[in-house]
């Protein structure tokens, strides 16, 4: 491309365009910027309430690859790719999935998540490469890009189609038809508070996308009992007590009986529910668990 398409196409961009509502932020007392910028925050909710049919189709794919053993990925570069590493780090503690299930790839690498590495988000063909030697047929490829023309993310989302993978497009650029991506959610939230800084609005919608994409995936995989993290991992002190608490309210028992029901478990929170709730053994209450496939309102109500 020419640099002057390059710069037309850049200049169209929703992203990059200027909002007339902070045109005077750098002349207006402080107080006055922070009501401005939270004014813009305000907008964001909206824009993803208008995208929630697509997050849904997004999540049911999701949760269709995780519930077959399948990988999801997240790829993306800058303040997008950040957000993709942390709903990858942040899931498996959450709702006791695998590491490895979910997979986040930032353009520039991993020390891109601290430290940027300009220029690494304009190269297609690595994330092509990194889709490429990863997905499968059954995966779920997320591409997460608020201009939605990032070449890295087109990369990625091009080899994950072609490996039978189900793409998704995370975006704030309604315009963009992403063509190598089955499900295009598209946030538009308007232009930013400062000029073409998508880690604010765009970074925020994108980012509660993602938790509703996450969170909506896992409760419908049977990780949720009413709204209760009964997969979590006893990973710290506070997730510790934390399982604790949702087997004593969920199973009914005092806090000693949940503790006494999680050490006989392996802090399996599941099956110390199903024990304290059925008055069944352990193996009794991790095979009906196995027949529900993890809902445990198929086996509770």
């Amino acid at each position: 491309m020419k640099k002057t398409d390059a710069f037309a196409r850049y200049s169209r961009l929703p992203t990059e365009q200027n909002n007339p509502r902070t045109r005077d932020l750098d002349r207006v007392p402080l107080r006055r910027v922070l009501q401005k910028l939270n004014y813009e925050d305000a907008l964001v909710p909206k824009a993803v309430a208008k995208a929630i049919p697509q997050i849904e189709k997004a999540a049911r794919a999701i949760s269709r690859s995780y519930l077959a053993g399948r990988r999801i990925f997240f790829i993306g570069a800058g303040t997008s790719g950040r957000l993709g590493v942390l709903e990858a780090a942040e899931i498996p503690p959450t709702y006791g999935v695998a590491p490895g299930t979910f997979t986040a790839l930032m353009a520039g690498g991993d020390s891109a998540v601290f430290l940027s590495k300009e220029g690494a988000e304009d190269v297609f063909e690595a994330g092509k490469k990194e889709i490429s030697r990863r997905a499968r047929r059954g995966d779920t490829v997320i591409g997460i890009a608020a201009s939605g023309i990032t070449p890295y993310v087109q990369g990625g989302l091009a080899a994950g189609r072609k490996a039978g993978a189900v793409t998704v497009l995370v975006t704030c650029n309604p315009r963009e038809r992403a063509k190598e991506a089955a499900i295009r959610v598209a946030l538009d939230v308007g232009p930013e508070p400062v000029s073409g800084s998508t880690r604010m609005k765009s970074g925020t919608a994108t980012k509660l996308a993602l938790n509703m994409l996450s969170t909506a995936s896992m409760i419908i995989s049977g990780k949720v009992y009413r709204n209760w993290m009964v997969d979590v991992k006893t990973t710290s002190r506070k997730l510790v007590l934390r399982a604790e608490r949702i087997t004593a309210t969920v199973g009914g028992v005092p806090q000693p009986e949940a503790r006494r029901l999680l050490d006989l478990t392996g802090n399996d929170v599941k099956t110390a529910i199903v024990m304290a709730r059925l008055g069944v053994s352990k193996a009794e209450a991790a095979a009906r668990i196995r027949k529900a496939r993890g809902f445990l309102k198929t086996i509770l109500g």
